[in-house]
């Protein structure tokens, strides 16, 4: 055999996309000169999922089944693949939240093998050419985060790029994505955790990060080669913090084939699971007065999507404004409050109706006032503030209203609101409880945007759409919400995650067909031709 194939066959079971380890059949290892490299053992997919199960029911805890499932992806991507597939309930909090979270806390001590791409700031003027690898010509799904503001864990820096490799993961599990079609990238302008800076295992860029004129420069470099090398790329803005959220949205959405997912993906999670909770209730969604505490990227998403379903509902803009009161880091918003982002400025109350308002010992109106004055049906959390559903503010909301609908959605489980129990007790079992992160307590909803967004990003793709409309995500949350659960549940289970993806998708193309967006004709529209658009993990 010549160098050039021992170099092809040892690339073959190095690549994880190729690498099917035992599974490689005797045709194939005669044929590729396999024999040697591998065990004489011939398993199948099925034989390794055992095996895999077997490693991870071995494990102590679940950081470890995290890295774990990190380095089985990084050597043979079908295995991972159908191993997650297999069993969604318990993987999905390992691929992703709430694990994740310590995945990114810790990247640089787990990480092993090259994934997506960074592409650091003193690599500015490279990322054409980096972006040009032959390998990603099949890029369709993009996710990109800078990891300043990763879930309620703030500043992750380099750490971040777990979060896109693992939404990316769940495009594939639950929309069909296929692996060589998806590509994680962590923008590493720097990070301002010093800690992150002075660590020395830490694989970022040492500096603090760099904003202002130079950051919007290198974001618009980015946009553009992404731009010129996949036309049609559909592009998932992940986990930036809010003064630059909303910014990049409003400035790509209409360049570039994208959507915010932290905005308009937890808004159209979070509006369809309410939309099912209040469906529960007996009431309409006009007659809720709503609480959001946190107002943020993702709270001001959640509110602007509660504007628009309430306004389909019958009520103008300013009926359907005066259905929300934001509460964020300062008390409830006011519109002579300093330094209000334009977001916050849609949700601030007149200071007039407010003024004779009982207010804490300080003269604030924080939430526990807020919930007394209001007497809400339904409070939301988006604050990353753990434990900030106190029993006060808790029992405050029941005593007012018979059938509370609390979501305290914060992710991690370290960062939640509140515990999902705790609500149960505080309200005598009445409360309907959705969650960010599962709990594992009975009739409570994990309220997860991966109900959400692989069936949008599916969708989009499906329908050659050139934009994601507002009116596609309202219509994914309109579909959620109408899907339901079972028993207590507001949303389908987790194992039925392909199925919500599939349904989510024909009714974000139909709209995208609706919102005059999209490029493919109606009968291509269809389940059936979207369907068979879904990759199911098996060896070729």
């Amino acid at each position: 055999m010549s160098p050039a194939f021992h170099a092809a066959r040892r690339a073959l079971l190095a690549d994880p996309l190729t690498n099917k380890g035992t599974a490689f059949t005797e045709e194939e290892r005669d044929r590729f000169g396999l024999h040697g490299l591998l065990p004489p053992h011939v398993g199948t997919l099925a034989s390794q999922i055992v095996r895999r199960r077997r490693v991870l029911d071995g494990m102590a805890d679940d950081f470890h089944r995290y890295a774990f499932l990190r380095e089985l992806q990084d050597s043979n991507e079908v295995l991972f693949h159908a191993l997650v597939q297999a069993d969604l309930p318990r993987l999905l909090p390992l691929v992703y939240t709430p694990t994740v979270g310590a995945g990114c806390e810790r990247f640089s001590e787990i990480w092993r093998k090259p994934r997506g791409l960074f592409l650091s700031y003193p690599n500015r003027d490279r990322i054409a050419d980096i972006l040009a690898d032959p390998a990603l010509d099949r890029v369709k799904v993009i996710v990109v985060s800078d990891g300043e503001r990763i879930l309620g864990l703030g500043d992750q820096g380099a750490g971040g790029m777990g979060i896109p490799i693992g939404k990316l993961a769940l495009y594939t599990a639950c929309a069909g994505i296929h692996p060589a079609e998806v590509l994680p990238i962590l923008l590493d302008v720097g990070t301002d955790n010093a800690g992150l800076r002075d660590d020395p295992l830490y694989v970022g860029w040492r500096n603090p990060r760099v904003r202002g004129a130079d950051y919007a420069a290198f974001v618009e470099a980015f946009v553009a080669a992404v731009a010129e090398r996949w036309p049609d790329v559909l592009l998932q803005w992940e986990d930036f913090a809010g003064h630059n959220a909303h910014d990049l949205l409003a400035r790509y959405r209409d360049r570039l084939l994208s959507f915010n997912d932290d905005i308009q993906g937890t808004a159209a999670t979070a509006v369809g699971t309410l939309l099912s909770a209040i469906r529960r209730t007996g009431a309409s969604l006009t007659d809720q007065r709503i609480v959001l505490f946190g107002a943020g990227a993702a709270g001001s998403g959640v509110a602007e999507l509660l504007v628009q379903a309430l306004r389909a509902e019958g009520l103008d803009e300013a009926a359907a404004r005066a259905r929300i009161w934001a509460v964020d880091r300062d008390g409830l918003i006011v519109s002579d409050m300093a330094k209000l982002s334009a977001p916050q400025m849609l949700l601030a109350r007149d200071p007039a109706e407010v003024a004779g308002w009982p207010r804490d010992a300080d003269g604030d109106l924080r939430l526990l006032e807020t919930v007394k004055a209001v007497r809400p049906t339904v409070l939301i959390g988006a604050s990353g503030q753990a434990g900030s559903f106190t029993e006060a503010v808790v029992r405050a909301m029941a005593a007012g209203c018979a059938r509370p609908v609390i979501f305290p959605l914060s992710n991690p489980v370290s960062r939640a609101e509140a515990h999902p129990a705790d609500v149960l007790a505080w309200t005598d079992g009445r409360a309907v409880v959705g969650t960010g992160s599962p709990f594992g307590v009975a009739g409570v909803t994990q309220v997860n945007n991966v109900y959400i967004f692989p069936g949008v990003g599916l969708g989009a793709l499906a329908a050659g759409a050139t934009r994601v409309t507002d009116g596609m995500f309202m219509a994914a949350a309109r579909a959620l919400g109408a899907l339901g659960g079972a028993g207590e549940t507001l949303l389908p289970p987790i194992e039925d995650l392909r199925a919500v993806a599939l349904h989510i998708a024909v009714v974000v193309a139909q709209a995208a067909l609706a919102d005059g967006v999209a490029t493919v004709a109606a009968d291509e529209l269809t389940a059936k031709r979207i369907g068979a658009l879904m990759w199911d993990a098996a060896y070729d």
